[in-house]
């Protein structure tokens, strides 16, 4: 039979947690990856003990090293992402509902995913005679349309509503806000129309909602 792991004083273990979170989002903020040395120097650590970080973190594939030794996500980061996915479009719905029928217009939360803007949860007015169909995994580029330009928007700290017209869809005019406050998640809430919004009012009502959503999902 073979002997039981040594046990670990709970201080000791919580601390190897901590540094391995850390670790985590340090290389997530590097679009570059991190050197050992740099994960090192940044945790304020030793490379062996970064070493005993990788081992395990590599081993659920959070972690992985490139063919230049630099430390980067690894898959398993993206497949905790998916299964939390719908607990995020689940705490979003009841503010999507409220501001589709306040707007008249088709509302969404879309997050970040590999770079670029995803349509997670959609929500369409009941009353209205047309509204734009957004299709739920729609994703475009940050930097087209009202949804992506509030999340860039958002990482300089700048929460007010963004406008655009015809960016993504000829003659659709969005207006969005970005989600702020929850750690890890880069998002924004808006709306989408086939005819021009009242930009001061929607955009009240748009960021209203996405702060709804931040609290939701905190």
């Amino acid at each position: 039979m073979d002997p039981p792991p040594p046990v670990r004083p709970a201080g000791e273990t919580s601390q190897t947690l901590d540094r391995g979170l850390r670790l985590l989002h340090l290389v997530a903020d590097a679009p570059g990856g991190l050197t050992v040395t740099e994960a090192a120097n940044r945790l304020g650590i030793g490379r062996a003990a970064v070493y005993r970080l990788v081992t395990p973190l590599a081993g659920h594939g959070m972690l992985r090293r490139d063919t230049d030794g630099r430390l980067r996500l690894g898959a398993g980061v993206l497949q905790l992402a998916r299964r939390a996915q719908p607990l995020l479009a689940e705490g979003a719905l009841p503010a999507l509902r409220r501001l589709a029928e306040q707007a008249g217009a088709t509302a969404h939360l879309t997050v970040v995913e590999g770079g670029e803007g995803v349509a997670l949860a959609v929500v369409e007015p009941s009353w209205t005679s047309f509204h734009v169909a957004y299709r739920t995994g729609a994703r475009h580029p940050l930097e087209r349309g009202a949804a992506g330009q509030a999340i860039l928007a958002g990482r300089t700290g700048a929460a007010g509503p963004v406008s655009t017209v015809g960016e993504l869809q000829p003659g659709a005019y969005g207006v969005a806000a970005p989600v702020l406050g929850v750690p890890g998640l880069e998002a924004s809430v808006g709306v989408v129309a086939l005819a021009p919004l009242d930009t001061d009012a929607v955009g009240a009502q748009v960021l209203a909602a996405a702060t709804a959503v931040a609290a939701a999902l905190r």
